[in-house]
């Protein structure tokens, strides 16, 4: 069972949910999606951490073999490629490894190299095995890297956490492509209601079940819980807006494993969560 936590936007509470639903499950795996700045391992702290280094394909030009056509400047629509004075130059920062610079040379001038871009790490923390997705500054996509994590991990027999980066970019697409169900962490403001909009217009597309958890939630009006009554959405929980809380995630503490009120708060959402998969996985069977 794979849980995707999104959210429009960071801070809004994504790996405050993702993390504490995958500390209160008894056997669980997290993976930490969001590579441009991964921050769950700052809660978790695992040990006996595995590290691999993560490679992409980008051009080399045979300058020999170069004719000038200038066929690969005219494909590349990041701007990876210009031809300056007779030759070919390739910006690799900019460089999305498509391949199709390669495909389309007609003297075979272009061939593939490897680029280092970033790093998976694997370890433990008591009951999860806790995945982080590390991008180099500077690269033009972490795709790769979310694809190696997600492909890493793969054991249908445990739960599965996707703490996925903010917004509603490719990046995202590719965290919750394989996902069985989709939180969405939303705040209660009209800012939040528009960032909510965004990833639940997403995970429409993607033919997603979801539900939404309202975080920072005080007893005053909460404009994104009137936009989940309005578009028929499941609220699966409300966070309070709660000082002991909001100190137990700056500290990087894991809430379930310091308080058994929060411990009993996010074991209930993890019910509902699995209650709710399992509601989609019979309602498909049947159609």
């Amino acid at each position: 069972m794979r849980i995707a936590v999104l959210s429009g936007k960071g801070g809004t509470g994504k790996t405050l949910i993702s993390v504490n639903l995958a500390a209160v499950a008894k056997t669980s795996i997290y993976i930490d999606c969001d590579v441009e700045e991964p921050n769950g391992h700052l809660f978790f702290k695992p040990g006996n951490i595995q590290e691999e280094e993560v490679s992409v394909l980008i051009p080399k030009v045979d300058e020999k073999l170069c004719s000038g056509c200038r066929k690969c400047v005219d494909f590349c629509k990041f701007n990876a490629l210009a031809y300056i004075k007779d030759k070919l130059i390739i910006f690799e920062e900019v460089c999305h490894s498509c391949g199709g610079c390669i495909m389309l040379c007609p003297k075979k001038a272009l061939t593939e190299k490897e680029k280092v871009i970033g790093k998976v790490q694997k370890g433990t923390s008591d009951n999860v095995t806790v995945n982080t997705g590390i991008l180099n500054t500077g690269e033009a996509s972490g795709i790769h890297i979310i694809k190696k994590l997600l492909n890493n991990n793969t054991e249908i027999d445990k739960q599965t956490f996707i703490d996925c980066p903010p917004g509603s970019a490719c990046i995202v697409m590719e965290s919750i492509k394989d996902a069985d169900y989709c939180v969405l962490a939303a705040e209660p403001t009209m800012f939040g209601v528009h960032n909510l909009n965004m990833v639940y217009e997403l995970v429409r597309l993607f033919k997603k079940p979801l539900g939404v958890v309202l975080n920072k939630c005080l007893e005053e009006e909460n404009p994104a819980e009137k936009f989940c009554f309005e578009k028929n959405i499941k609220v699966l929980s409300r966070i309070p807006f709660d000082n002991e809380l909001g100190i137990l995630n700056s500290n990087a503490e894991i809430a379930v494993r310091k308080s058994e009120k929060y411990r009993a708060m996010f074991s209930s959402l993890l019910a509902t969560v699995i209650k709710e998969v399992h509601h989609e996985t019979a309602s498909d069977s049947q159609r």
